[in-house]
């Protein structure tokens, strides 16, 4: 697309035949959005001793783009990245402007007009406007066949499918005021006047707000009521029940955002979930950053209840398997998962500037996928493991338990290493502390790395997660694949989320992504893939 407005900006030697009968044509191309202009101009050398060869192929480009079809508005992007120069160029000036000024367009026509544009030029993920109505059938319905798998006596897949209970289990008015009240209590913690105003947060209009202070009184509150007598095994004893209550608030949340997002701002879109289609932009999420005043929905639903509720509850779990099997205190492998997970969460937490940066604030939008995600699939399935070992206690020696936590370590140091030395480039590239590090200038005016962290893998803090995750699994031993759900989850992830990196870096930075590419072979494992 921006390659189309580019293209058509500089064929100062169309003739005005072409223009007239094209104007309609160039018109609704150039009111589609222009984040890549400028890189577009920036790109190929324009030698004053070329110009007249390079104005008749640009002559016959903006031809071309007039009398191709949507598909070719599509790539667009990916051709106008041009040759890879290890020089940023300054602009030329030779590029002339049409100058045919055609009637103004009114703005309800002018959003008409570019709506479709912006989703030609941004192509649909996860299967589609088809995958859209997959996954919102597959992903609760997977989610209840791990909840009652993990409940069997034996949860061998032999066993599939586990038998469905009677629906009037999956309701509990006690369930539901739990979870309400759970998120209600971080929305007050979230809104609390605490935490700190980072530059990047001021740049992006979100408040980082403590979400580790919230970890810390969320633990108090807890403490507080296990003192007070509550027993937390409710949460293993009515697990299927506060998986269906969750579910439930997920769903409300989502209409009310699909409902909301029809009356936002064309700004406030994310472009990723304006296909047009009402269930893909329903699962995908229509709108970028919906905010009730200054409350940021998707901040705090990724962030707060989700992931502060992973670890109530593990710590849950741990006291029913202490009930369950008579023990004193947790096992050593159910000790080890807590603590992993909880180190987890918590440096997730006390780093949560970082996320700022990340695909989900940035680029996806706040609907079905992200809030099941937030408010489903990470308190639900990402404690599996501690709820199987409730009832399938694994004995771990004190060598296994060192090496388990040694391997624990060496992917929290990379995955933490990486990171930091990414949010660190990203925050002043210019720092003296990182003069060592080498770089790919792109046409975009931000740089690649190819050293550090990032010249040994393209993803090195997926490897980190990797081996973490590897650590997470091994405390359940090997007598049923269940526990090792997440790591087999994650390697899906990852793969799929490195295929979406790959796809959305090669069309913003072009030839500079290639050349990175092949200056930093593997994605993940070193040598491996």
């Amino acid at each position: 697309m921006a390659a189309a407005v580019t293209t058509a900006a500089i064929t100062d030697g169309v003739t005005s035949s072409r223009k007239d009968t094209r104007l309609k044509d160039s018109l609704e191309i150039r009111l589609s959005p222009l984040p890549q202009t400028k890189a577009a101009e920036n790109n190929g050398n324009n030698k004053h001793e070329k110009k007249e060869e390079k104005q008749k192929d640009e002559n016959n480009t903006a031809n071309t783009v007039n009398e191709k079809s949507e598909a070719a508005v599509e790539v667009g992007p990916d051709k106008t990245q041009g040759r890879y120069n290890l020089r940023r160029r300054k602009d030329d000036g030779d590029a002339k402007p049409v100058e045919t000024k055609p009637k103004q367009l009114g703005e309800k026509d002018a959003k008409l007009a570019a709506a479709p544009a912006a989703s030609l030029a941004t192509p649909l993920d996860f299967g589609g406007k088809i995958g859209a109505y997959f996954w919102l059938l597959f992903l609760p319905a997977w989610v209840l066949f791990l909840v009652l798998q993990v409940n069997l006596e034996d949860p061998s897949l032999t066993n599939f499918p586990p038998p469905l209970p009677a629906l009037e289990a999956f309701w509990d008015a006690q369930a539901l005021g739990f979870v309400i009240l759970w998120i209600l209590f971080q929305a007050l913690l979230y809104i609390l006047p605490v935490g700190k105003v980072s530059e990047k947060s001021l740049e992006l209009n979100k408040l980082i707000n403590a979400s580790f202070c919230a970890v810390a009184v969320s633990s108090l509150a807890v403490a507080a009521a296990v003192h007070q007598g509550v027993d937390l095994t409710y949460i293993h004893s009515h697990f299927l029940q506060l998986t269906a209550a969750s579910f439930l608030v997920a769903v409300l949340l989502s209409v009310y955002l699909y409902v909301r997002s029809q009356y936002a701002a064309g700004e406030q879109l994310a472009l990723g979930g304006s296909s047009g289609n009402v269930a893909y932009d329903f699962f995908k999420g229509h709108e970028l950053n919906p905010r009730i005043k200054e409350f940021d929905l998707k901040f705090f639903c990724e962030m707060r209840p989700g992931l502060i509720g992973w670890c109530l509850i593990n710590f849950a779990m741990a006291l029913a398997e202490m009930k369950q099997q008579g023990l004193d205190a947790p096992s050593y492998s159910m000790i080890l998962v807590n603590l992993f997970q909880l180190l987890y969460v918590v440096d997730g937490l006390w780093n949560e500037e970082a996320i700022l940066t990340t695909m989900d604030l940035m680029h996806d939008g706040f609907g079905f996928m992200l809030a099941f995600g937030d408010l489903v699939w990470v308190p639900f399935t990402y404690t599996l493991q501690a709820y199987y070992l409730v009832s399938h206690p694994n004995h771990l020696s004190l060598p296994a338990v060192a090496a388990i936590v040694t391997l624990k370590l060496v992917g929290f140091y990379i995955f933490r290493k990486s990171n930091s030395e990414k949010n660190a480039f990203r925050r002043n590239p210019s720092d003296p502390k990182l003069s060592h590090l080498q770089i790919i200038p792109t046409a975009t005016g931000k740089s690649l790395l190819v050293s550090g962290w990032w010249g040994v893998v393209r993803h090195p803090n997926y490897l980190g997660d990797l081996l973490m995750a590897l650590a997470w699994s091994l405390p359940c031993g090997f007598s049923h694949l269940l526990p090792w759900y997440y790591m087999i989850y994650f390697i899906i992830l990852l793969v799929h989320r490195d295929a979406r990196d790959m796809s959305e870096c090669r069309r913003k930075y072009g030839s500079a992504w290639d050349e990175y590419c092949r200056t930093v072979r593997y994605r993940i494992i070193p040598r491996v893939y």
